[in-house]
């Protein structure tokens, strides 16, 4: 099943809003065949698997991460080329929660064939974190992505960019970004370090990811990155209510949509749960948030982060570095579980989740 799940990874920002499987065919405890999904609307994991085997199949054993789907979507239903093929036995580490998918695993032990279910369930519920979000949540699935120094601040100078990780790093740093329906930023980070907010270490990713800022008052300027690439690839600024009407027209004649929200009550902050409703009413189901600190931290204290992605240097920036947590733990969890740990170079990422994290986060 981990080489299932192996598999199933070289999917990232291909098969979107599909899952990411992979599966192997079985045969006397020898592999003897393996597949899958590499593109959204191609055949699945198991079809790929299936056809390798060829007359392998028969008799022998199927390992997927997924429940095979069992409906006829752009492709056909993975359960009936199982039982076709003449698979005796399916071992599945997770149930699919898409009600238009899910059933083969009970179809398919009504046609004799043997189900296991439940191997290596947790590592593969971790990787399809997102596509498992979209039915059991009524918000994105939020994933905050920080660059730090080993005393957990994100720049040497307030304002000013600084360049935390390098290389190997920053190519993962935009993987990361192929696997989400949209990438945001405050404005303090767009107005620091212009950023571009696309994926061009990594891909061909299959959908260029949806870029967003935060602007309360509308600051970002026409000559950014992110205004004058507007019209090739798409960017959302979310305003206060009541912002400058000019200012807001200027940026929808350069081609940015600007979606005016209400504040926290009590504060000059946009309310981050309207926020995340509105890009769910868009259909935005993955949302990845770069920073800065005190976006981050607004998220975690209210309890939306559902992955952190913690790339750490060796480096010391001190006073008056930016610290990349601030305030409170306000609802935010207490305590996180490492799923994943690479180093690139000299720089750690640590992929962590909120430890006790219920299958549906808590919605706005």
């Amino acid at each position: 099943m981990q080489r299932a799940l192996q598999l199933a990874e070289r999917g990232w920002g291909r098969v979107a809003p599909n899952p990411m499987v992979g599966a192997l065919v079985v045969r006397d405890g020898v592999v003897v065949a393996e597949g899958f999904h590499a593109e959204w609307g191609k055949p699945h994991a198991e079809i790929k698997a299936l056809q390798a085997a060829a007359g392998k199949a028969k008799g022998a054993t199927l390992y997927v991460n997924l429940e095979p789907c069992h409906h006829m979507g752009k492709t056909g239903p993975c359960s009936r080329a199982i039982a076709d093929a003449g698979i005796a036995r399916v071992v599945c580490a997770a149930r699919d929660p898409n009600p238009e998918a899910a059933g083969g695993a009970e179809w398919l032990r009504e046609q004799g064939i043997e189900v296991e279910e439940g191997v290596c369930e947790v590592e593969a519920r971790d990787l399809n974190a997102v596509h498992l979000n979209a039915f059991s949540a009524k918000r994105p699935f939020l994933a905050l992505k920080y660059a730090v120094s080993l005393d957990a601040r994100l720049s040497e100078v307030p304002g000013t960019r600084t360049r935390v990780s390098e290389g190997a790093a920053i190519v993962e740093a935009h993987r990361l970004r192929a696997g989400y329906d949209a990438v945001m930023v405050g404005v303090g980070t767009a107005l620091a370090d212009d950023p571009q907010l696309t994926v061009r270490e990594w891909g061909p990713v299959r959908v260029a990811p949806l870029r967003v800022v935060l602007d309360t008052e509308l600051r970002l300027p026409l000559e950014s990155k992110l205004v004058q690439t507007a019209r090739e690839w798409p960017v959302w600024v979310f305003a206060a209510r009541g912002a400058d009407g000019k200012r807001a027209a200027c940026l929808q004649g350069q081609g940015v949509e600007v979606v005016q929200v209400g504040r926290e009550p009590g504060c000059e902050r946009l309310d981050l749960g309207e926020v995340l409703a509105r890009l769910w009413e868009r259909n935005v189901r993955s949302l990845l948030c770069e920073g800065g600190g005190k976006l981050g931290s607004a998220f975690l204290m209210a309890g939306y982060v559902d992955r952190l992605y913690l790339f750490i240097a060796p480096r010391l920036f001190g006073e008056p570095g930016v610290p990349a947590f601030q305030g409170g733990r306000g609802r935010g969890a207490r305590d996180w579980r490492t799923i994943r740990r690479v180093e690139f170079a000299e720089v750690t990422l640590f992929e962590l989740k909120p430890e006790g994290a219920a299958s549906a986060p808590s919605e706005p």
